[in-house]
């Protein structure tokens, strides 16, 4: 094997002005590859057309990430049919994309026909199998007919948590012996507690947001189980005001993009008649997320599945006190530095809300061991279990 390697990455996750886990994961670990291995070759690939399917930020967003050992390549094709086609038609993908790559690595499950070097696919987790009812109609279409087609492309399969190798073994178990685990990161130069109290207060106020509040940050859809989380924040309230006799409990700060099914999360917070008490902030910009994840007395991350989970892991390099389902990778993420309930039981939630609400000493000690915990995961160490991937599919030859 060369002492260099030429590596190609699908950017399409990276192109979203609203980000999510799999753009945030691909950006840590690919940013850390250029600059721990500044011998290899990267590239950023992307479909381009139309142009104004890319906003100036996005392809701002690229070329930062870029430096002198990771270039971004575009080709002057339509992305979104490219991918319709291939679930039916075998169009190579290396005609798109000029280059001598050893390796094609795709973040979002899917691996197109024919690519120029060896595929890696990252397959994060395997909730259209295990919860089919939260995914949208067209994900899993896409994955029913794609997904084992790319994993029998891929030389090695990654994916982010011991928790989804065991998911993906069950459920495919002839690519058991492909399987390989590269938890994600976290960067702690941006997620690191914030000291700033006149800018925690500047965001506060940008979003509408006064006193004390907890926070939930993530899509609103179905697998997040926000519901649940509303019905705990409720019994809260009416616990609150039968102890205390006041209303100066913490408000319920819910941010995220609308993804789908999200209707039920409004109708939800009305029928509680404590829609009054919800903020709702829709998506945040990145910048925003530091200050708002330490200003919060606790952050709440209820979901029902995750493959990581990268959120409870932010907040507590933020400092900030975590409760999480008892679910998916989540416990594999935060230790024991978290508090957690099974996902289905509102008065653990209520409970939690109402502990860290009232004392001090315990927000104080949770704070001090997520920020201990959070150290564990970092990108270039990430980056660097990637890399020996990228080792491994070489030496096979």
């Amino acid at each position: 094997m060369s002492d260099s390697m030429r590596v190609g990455f699908d950017a399409v996750p990276l192109a979203n002005d609203r980000m999510t886990g799999i753009g945030w994961c691909e950006a840590g670990q690919t940013e850390a590859l250029g600059k721990l291995y500044p011998c290899d070759k990267y590239s950023y690939n992307l479909f381009r057309c139309p142009t104004e399917a890319l906003t100036k930020s996005s392809i701002c967003r690229l070329e930062n990430l870029s430096h002198s050992n990771i270039e971004v390549k575009y080709s002057e094709f339509l992305g979104r049919a490219y991918r319709i086609l291939t679930l039916v038609l075998p169009i190579p993908y290396n005609r798109f994309f000029e280059g001598d790559n050893d390796i094609e690595h795709f973040f979002n499950y899917i691996v197109p026909p024919l690519t120029r070097g060896k595929a890696v696919v990252t397959v994060h987790d395997m909730i259209y199998k295990r919860f089919p009812e939260t995914v949208r109609f067209r994900t899993k279409l896409n994955l029913f007919i794609g997904l084992k087609r790319s994993m029998r492309r891929a030389s090695i399969i990654v994916t982010d948590s011991e928790f989804s190798a065991r998911e993906i073994a069950e459920f495919y178990p002839k690519f058991k012996d492909k399987i390989r685990v590269v938890p994600c990161g976290v960067d702690m130069e941006h997620f690191k507690p914030c000291k700033d109290t006149n800018l925690i207060n500047e965001v506060k106020s940008k979003y509408g947001i006064n006193g004390d509040y907890f926070l939930y940050v993530g899509t609103l859809e179905p697998r997040k189980n926000i519901p649940v989380m509303i019905d705990a924040y409720s019994d809260f309230i009416s616990e609150w005001k039968a102890k205390f006799n006041n209303s100066d409990y913490p408000k319920l700060v819910i941010t995220g993009q609308k993804g789908w099914m999200f209707d039920s999360i409004f109708e939800k917070a009305q029928s509680k008649n404590i829609d009054k008490d919800i903020i709702f902030t829709e998506y945040v910009s990145n910048e925003d997320m530091n200050p708002l994840f330490s200003g919060a007395r606790a952050f709440v991350y209820p979901s029902i599945y995750e493959g990581f989970g990268m959120p409870p892991l932010e907040a507590m390099a933020c400092g900030v006190p975590v409760v999480v389902s008892d679910a998916g990778s989540i416990p594999e993420v935060v230790g024991d530095c978290a508090i957690k309930c099974k996902p289905e039981d509102v008065k653990a939630f209520t409970n939690a809300f109402m502990s860290l609400a009232t004392d001090d000493d315990l927000c104080s000690r949770m704070s001090q061991a997520g920020l201990e915990r959070a150290k564990k995961f970092s990108w270039e160490e990430s980056a660097r279990q990637l890399h020996k991937v990228y080792e491994e599919v070489l030496s096979q030859g």
